[in-house]
This record gives structure tokens, C-alpha cells and sequence, in this order.
């Protein structure tokens, strides 16, 4: 039904086949536009007061405006009032010198010869202003203010001549006509390319004269109303159309699609396909460049309304392959066809797509759980090298050589044991290295009793028989419990007989013996 109201107007009525109804389909309002199809300005400038005598400051370039039929008459009246201005001149001098009377005396030296009314004085002096010269009529040399009013005749003749004829030349060699070859499609068109919803017009040339450093813009008008409460007008708005890609510069040798991306610094990032019924703007495209064979700037324009812009369309193919050369099928410029495309705008696919997926997300729960069963594994004589580094900055993640080499060593190397931090049992394990020291606390105090407690200051060290790997070991402190197995209470130490201090291992006594 579109396609029917642009074809044949707005007017257009639907009958239906029923006699008995008959309906008109309503006919929209006709919107007052800013520059019409064929790119004419739609405003008019009013109550300029004393400004109009602007115009004449600068009368040729007011003359090269004007329309044609003002041009003409401003050529005709100009070129008829100083030709009889002039005659006039010449016959008040032949008047005053009383040539008139003596017309036709043979013996008499007039000032002008053979000129003895005005009509004969008005030929003189087309004769004269277009150097016909028939050599009847001439001026004597008995007249100086004749010859005085000839020079004055040639130079205004010639001025007259170069504003006229100038003016007359620059209004016909305008290239607004040039632009009347320039085609823009009757609508654009909304539809994805490349993955972007994009804004698309085409541009034509039909001539084979190229035009040079073909350059185009596009304007968005729109009334709004600021942050601040004041309404702008018809406010302009640059629609980028390639400007830091070189897109818009043209070479226009056949139609060519222009396109405008609809991102978030385009005016249209909210626009969906049910907004556009409601919008009210208006695109202007201006098409500039040289003109190849004039050398003149050239500038088409035309425009697109909201009515004018197709959701969800695209412009039909125009260019073929012929035998040794391409053909443009002009015949469908205009024509295009729907695709598939999102009734959404930009703007809300982009928070459609920022949302969080709940798939993705990690529980915290879990997380937490995780990082509670972990338990640290350190070596005892590693504190002190764990210290250093952490106050240097570094970080270990692997397993000291130490404590790998002693899950191969057995209870030969219970002197270095492991100290296990559980997030359950907090039971240190001590080093050996700290047995000097409290069996010289024991040894000091006298008597059976002594024996009693150092059996009683056993050590409670919690391990797991030393044949595991040091992977075993980290799969075992992720258990919630543990259970640390008893001290055997029949230690070497404490069973042989004699001094304390001669059961002990000989490093053992070398440290009491330096202390």
C-alpha cells in the first residue's frame, strides 16, 4: 500500500470490491520540510528592516541571483534607457548648435553630419556603440563637445557592456544544472551490514563527465530541548558518513551506497523500528565536487523524513556484466526489498548482551568452602627461608627439596619433621632441635622423678607413615579430620641406661657441650 501511495500520491484512495462500502484511506498530513526533494532551501527571510540596502552593496552578485525572467528585463531596460539617453544627447547637441535647420545645406559643417531629427540621432549612436560604421553618419571636427561625448559614450558603453553581459554569462554557466544529473534514491533504508545496524542512501551520476574530489556530507535536523530547559530549532546534527575513514570522499563512475554506522556516538543509537513511527527529523544530504569539464564547485542536496526511512529494506543491485564493459541499470535505483532485521536498536542490544550469564558466574560458596579446606604444609627448617621471602616480596608455591626428600627418608629422619597447620587440629609438631634445651631443664633437677617427667614431656607428633609421596600429603590435609597416632612411650632415648647426655645422638651432644 506504500509502494501504491508514492506511486500514484497521497491521495491515493482504497475501494473495496463491495458496492455497498466505500472507504478513503487517511490521508497523512503532509510535514513541512527544511530542503525539499531537488535540494531547495524551504525558508524565507523576512523583516530585514534597513538591512536590504545590503543587497545593493554587493548589486552583482544580487543580479546573478535573481531569476531569469528578472535578468532578462534588467538586460532589456538597461541596454534601451542608455541608448536613448545617448541618442538624446546627440540630438540636444545638434539642437543647440542648429544643425537641425540646416539638414540638408551642402555648404553648412554640422557636428555630426547627415543627423537632423532624433530618429537619425538614435542611429548614430547604435552605429556608433556597435562599431557598425555605415559611413553616412559621422562626426566632424568643428565639434569639440562631440567628441568629448564620444569618449564619454565608449567607456560607459563598455562598462555597461561587461556587467550585463558578465552577469548574463555567470547565470547561465551556474552548475545547478550540472546537478539535475546528480541522483539520490527516494528513500533510504535501515539494515545490518557487516554485522552493524547501519543508515543507507544511494547516489548516482548520470552523466559519463566525472565529477572531481566528489566529496558528501549529511546533516541530521531535529528540534530538541537542552539540559538547561532551552529549545533549539531545528537543531543540526553531522552524521558521520566515512570522515576518518576517507569513505566519503567519492569516485561517483557509477551508483554507490552510502552508508552510515548507527554506534554510540551516532543520534540514532536509540532508534528502534517502533520509534521511527514517532520521531520527527529530517536528513539532508549534500553531494559536493568539481565539475570535470567547467572546473566549477557543484553541490546537490535532497533530503530523507522519517516517512522516508524503510526499516528493515535494502537498495536492489544495479551493475552487470556485459560483453567489455558493465551496465547500470537504472531502472531500479530505487527499488529495494526487505531482509531480516532486529526491531531493536543498538542501544538495547548492547544491554542485552552486557547482562551477566548466570552460568558463568562462580558460586562464592563454593569457593569458600574450597579455600577453607586448604591447608599449609611447611617444613620446619623452611620457616625462617618462608620469612625472608615474604619480606622480599617473593611467594613459593612449590614444596621444599627438604620435604620431598623426606617422604623417602622414614623414621630415620624424624629429627626434621613436618609441621601441618589443619584448620581442625592446631598441634605443633617441635624439631628436635629444640630437645637440648629441655632436656637440660630435665637433667638439672635431681632424683626418679625426673625420669617420670621426661617420660610425661614426650612429644605429641602427629604423622602419617612416612612412605606417602608429597602429593599424598596435600590430598591429606584437605580431609576435615585428623587423627594423630600415638608416641611409642619405649624410646632409644629413654630405655638405655646411664647419663642422659650419653644416650643422645652426637649432634645432640656437641650442642649441650658449645651451650
Amino acid at each position: 500500500m506504500a509502494a501504491l501511495r508514492r506511486k500514484f500520491g497521497e491521495d491515493y484512495q482504497v475501494v473495496n470490491t463491495n458496492r455497498a462500502t466505500t472507504f478513503s484511506a487517511p490521508v497523512k498530513k503532509k510535514r513541512q520540510r527544511f530542503v525539499e526533494k531537488n535540494g531547495r532551501c524551504n525558508v524565507q527571510h523576512g523583516n530585514l528592516g534597513g538591512e536590504t540596502s545590503r543587497y545593493l552593496s554587493d548589486l552583482f552578485t544580487t543580479l546573478v541571483d535573481l531569476k531569469w525572467r528578472w535578468n532578462l528585463l534588467i538586460f532589456i531596460l538597461t541596454y534601451t534607457i542608455a541608448w536613448l539617453v545617448m541618442a538624446s544627447m546627440w540630438w540636444i547637441i545638434a539642437y543647440i548648435r542648429g544643425d537641425l535647420n540646416h539638414g540638408h545645406d551642402s555648404t553648412y559643417t554640422p557636428c555630426v553630419a547627415n543627423v537632423y531629427n532624433f530618429p537619425s540621432a538614435f542611429l548614430f549612436f547604435i552605429e556608433t556603440e556597435a562599431t557598425i560604421g555605415y559611413g553616412y553618419r559621422y562626426i566632424t571636427e568643428k565639434c569639440p563637445e562631440g567628441i568629448i561625448l564620444f569618449l564619454f559614450q565608449s567607456l560607459l558603453g563598455s562598462i555597461v557592456d561587461a556587467f550585463l553581459i558578465g552577469c548574463m554569462f555567470i547565470k547561465m554557466s551556474q552548475p545547478k544544472k550540472r546537478a539535475e544529473t546528480l541522483m539520490f534514491s527516494q528513500d533510504a533504508v535501515i539494515s545490518q551490514r557487516d554485522g552493524k545496524l547501519c543508515l543507507m542512501f544511494r547516489v548516482g551520476n548520470l552523466r559519463n563527465s566525472h565529477m572531481v574530489s566528489a566529496q558528501i556530507r549529511c546533516k541530521l535536523i531535529k528540534s530538541r530541548q537542552t539540559p538547561e530547559g532551552e529549545f533549539l530549532p531545528l537543531d543540526q546534527c553531522e552524521l558521520d558518513v566515512g570522515f576518518g575513514t576517507g569513505a566519503d570522499q567519492l569516485f561517483l563512475v557509477s551508483p554507490l551506497t552510502i552508508c552510515h554506522e548507527i554506534n554510540p556516538k551516532s543520534p540514532f543509537f536509540d532508534l528502534s523500528q517502533r520509534s521511527l513511527m514517532n520521531e520527527q527529523f529530517e536528513i539532508v544530504v549534500i553531494l559536493e565536487g568539481i565539475v570535470e569539464t567547467t572546473g566549477m564547485t557543484c553541490q546537490a542536496r535532497t533530503s530523507y523524513t522519517e516517512d522516508e526511512v524503510l526499516w528493515g529494506h535494502r537498495f536492489l543491485p544495479v551493475m552487470s556484466l556485459e560483453e567489455g564493459f558493465f551496465r547500470v541499470d537504472y531502472s531500479q535505483f530505487h527499488s529495494t526489498f526487505e531482509v531480516p532485521t532486529p526491531p531493536y536498536s543498538v542501544k538495547e542490544h548492547e544491554e542485552k548482551n552486557s547482562l551477566p550469564s548466570p552460568l558463568s558466574t562462580p558460586t562464592p560458596a563454593l569457593t569458600e568452602s574450597h579455600g577453607a579446606r586448604r591447608d599449609r604444609v611447611f617444613s620446619v627448617d623452611c620457616i625462617n627461608t618462608s620469612e625472608e621471602r615474604g619480606r622480599h616480596g617473593g611467594t613459593g608455591g612449590r614444596l621444599p627439596s627438604k620435604l620431598q626428600r623426606m617422604s623417602s627418608s622414614g623414621k630415620e629422619d624424624l629429627q626434621r619433621k613436618v609441621l601441618m597447620l589443619s584448620s581442625q587440629h592446631s598441634e605443633k609438631a617441635c624439631s628436635t632441635g629444640d630437645l637440648p634445651l629441655k632436656l637440660q631443664r630435665l637433667s638439672s633437677s635431681p632424683g626418679p622423678e625426673a625420669e617420670n617427667r621426661l617420660q610425661l614431656k614426650s612429644l605429641k607428633v602427629g604423622f602419617e607413615p612416612m612412605t606417602q609421596s608429597t602429593g599424598d600429603l596435600y590430598q591429606h590435609s584437605l580431609t576435615p579430620t585428623l587423627s594423630p597416632a600415638p608416641v611409642p612411650m619405649h624410646s632409644p632415648l629413654l630405655s638405655a641406661g646411664g647419663r642422659l647426655e650419653d644416650n643422645l645422638p652426637a649432634k645432640l651432644r656437641k650442642m649441650n657441650a658449645d651451650r
